[in-house]
């Protein structure tokens, strides 16, 4: 079994470790080896932006990315209006952050047709595209699992995600690949490549299903538990022209319940063996 020795393109959700505050977990990160960190929004509550991002780099960490922006979809017109202004706060808030990503968890409402959120999704980006371009913040679609298609987001293939962003045809819009999103896509390894040849390919996530799933989202587990492939769709994603992290994103009840230094060394020997 091959094993990664070197952990300079390993990065780690803030989310994945959510017992620690983000001073705790730039700390124990940046001891343990972990180049980069993705600030999830409410890890900054109550903060100095600036001086959070200060504080990350100061602890030698790439912050890849801010999570998340998104939720474009609403049959209110009021609650898009809401959600635009929440998204020109998160852009914002990547700057002054120091980071020149968002990932973007696009939203649904159930009470109207997927292709109609799925159009208050792309003129949602698209109103937002002038002020991502001012601030250096670029936008990354996230496609999630048809599970959450109801009102988590209406983009659920890479082939959805990939077609908008060639809507939008700008420099500043791309997408984001989560295995756990993605894996049982037949036509994953060539939407991927079309990311690649249109070099739109901004964030790679990685983590593993659980069988049985017990939880729709807050069950995902260490790479090589489960059944994803991860390092098989790694090699698609590096094949594709893709050099930056690779994020460990895991939501999971039951390790926030355990000692996030433990899980941390978890995630690491996971990544080292199985990503």
């Amino acid at each position: 079994m091959q094993v990664i020795t070197d952990l300079s393109r390993l990065c780690i959700h803030t989310i994945t470790t959510k017992p620690w505050s983000i001073e705790e977990a730039a700390k124990k990160y940046a001891a343990a080896g972990v180049s980069g960190i993705t600030v999830w929004r409410n890890a900054l509550e109550g903060r100095n932006i600036r001086q959070t991002g200060n504080m990350l780099r100061d602890n030698n960490l790439n912050i890849v990315s801010l999570c998340r922006g998104g939720f474009f979809a609403d049959r209110d017109p009021v609650k898009r209006k809401q959600s635009i202004d929440d998204n020109r706060r998160a852009i914002a808030e990547a700057a002054e952050l120091g980071t020149s990503l968002i990932v973007l968890v696009c939203g649904a409402d159930p009470s109207q047709p997927l292709e109609e959120s799925r159009k208050q999704i792309q003129d949602g980006i698209a109103t937002l595209i002038p002020e991502a371009a001012a601030a250096g913040v670029k936008l990354a679609i996230e496609p999630l699992h048809p599970m959450y298609a109801d009102t988590r987001s209406a983009i659920n293939t890479l082939a959805q995600a990939n077609d908008m962003a060639e809507a939008l045809n700008s420099l500043w819009v791309g997408v984001a690949v989560d295995v756990y999103h993605l894996w049982w896509d037949p036509y994953l390894e060539a939407e991927i490549k079309r990311c690649g040849q249109n070099s739109h390919l901004f964030a790679f996530h990685i983590c593993d299903w659980n069988t049985p799933t017990t939880d729709m989202l807050n069950d995902r587990g260490l790479m090589g538990k489960g059944c994803i492939p991860v390092k098989q769709i790694r090699s698609w994603v590096e094949a594709a022209g893709f050099t930056g992290f690779n994020e460990v994103e895991i939501f999971s009840n039951t390790f926030w319940k355990e000692d996030q230094s433990v899980f941390l060394d978890k995630i690491i020997k996971a990544y080292r063996e199985h990503s």
